[in-house]
């Protein structure tokens, strides 16, 4: 899970789009549609094509409020590195 997240970060659009699956079915984290979607959206924010087609699964399953979150989260992150 660190390596996930450390390549994540370094904006490994692979790394983003597994991290987004962990949190999708909860392997080994709490599952956490925000956070996935969060990753999803990095991920095809690069062309990741199975990111894009998650996350379009995942806001399916969400609220509004959820997918602002998972957007503001998205921005954060990217705007912290």
């Amino acid at each position: 899970m660190k390596l996930l997240q450390r390549a994540a970060a370094q904006k490994n659009a692979e790394a983003q789009y597994l991290l987004g699956r962990i949190y999708w079915e909860g392997r080994g984290v709490p599952r956490d549609r925000v956070q996935a979607h969060m990753w999803f959206n990095l991920a095809a924010a690069q062309g990741h094509a199975g990111a894009v087609s998650m996350r379009q699964v995942a806001a399916t399953e969400m609220d509004q409020n959820q997918l602002m979150e998972a957007q503001r989260l998205a921005v954060q992150e990217v705007k912290s590195k």
